[in-house]
């Protein structure tokens, strides 16, 4: 078991690093590029894990020079990604350290998804009644990678940032752990790397 001891919480990201559900969302992008006429890239999408949907729609509007509605394309996705048969399953090299550590420090979700949808996830799986707080893409002005998700979670549980290890399974959101003051731990493919 990975040794935490010199941290006094944790934070995680939870699609694609607590949750193994980052396949689903990169289909239901899929299907709303093909909609709004975005080029699919599926290692680009996959690279803005993370990120929230809104702020995703801004970026993809910049890249492929289109001006899209973020709420018109955010809600498509949406409904993508509920239409999908897909019940995502938890990480097992991520959810053994939630495991392990919970009780003896806080733990924390801070997500780029929108509140419903974690909320829904995380209580599928029983781990929403043992967090100490979750930060939504509804909590937060600015999404990864600036460092506000992860420093709104750290305020909520009573820590100082430098004392949090984050887990994230994309550069944006390890650039945000980093940026606010935070170790971070990287999940790629739904393996722990140390």
């Amino acid at each position: 078991m990975i040794d935490l001891s010199s941290y006094k919480a944790i934070i995680f990201d939870m699609d694609g690093t607590l949750v193994d559900s980052m396949g689903a969302h990169i289909d239901a992008w899929q299907l709303t590029c093909d909609a709004f006429g975005y080029p699919f890239d599926r290692d680009y999408q996959y690279s803005l894990g993370g990120v929230p949907t809104f702020e995703t729609v801004h970026l993809m509007n910049a890249k492929y020079g289109k001006s899209h509605d973020p709420a018109e394309v955010a809600s498509y996705k949406k409904q993508a990604f509920e239409g999908l048969d897909h019940v995502p399953r938890l990480i097992q090299d991520t959810l053994n350290v939630f495991n392990h550590y919970k009780g003896s420090m806080p733990i924390a979700v801070g997500t780029g998804s929108d509140r419903q949808h974690a909320q829904m996830v995380l209580n599928e799986h029983g781990l929403l009644a043992q967090l100490s707080a979750l930060v939504t893409a509804d909590d937060v002005t600015q999404g990864k990678p600036h460092p506000e998700t992860f420093v709104r979670a750290a305020e909520l549980m009573g820590v100082a940032p430098q004392h949090c290890v984050v887990f994230e399974d994309t550069d944006m959101g390890r650039k945000a752990a980093v940026d606010g003051g935070m170790a971070c731990f990287m999940v790629k493919n739904t393996r722990l790397i140390y």
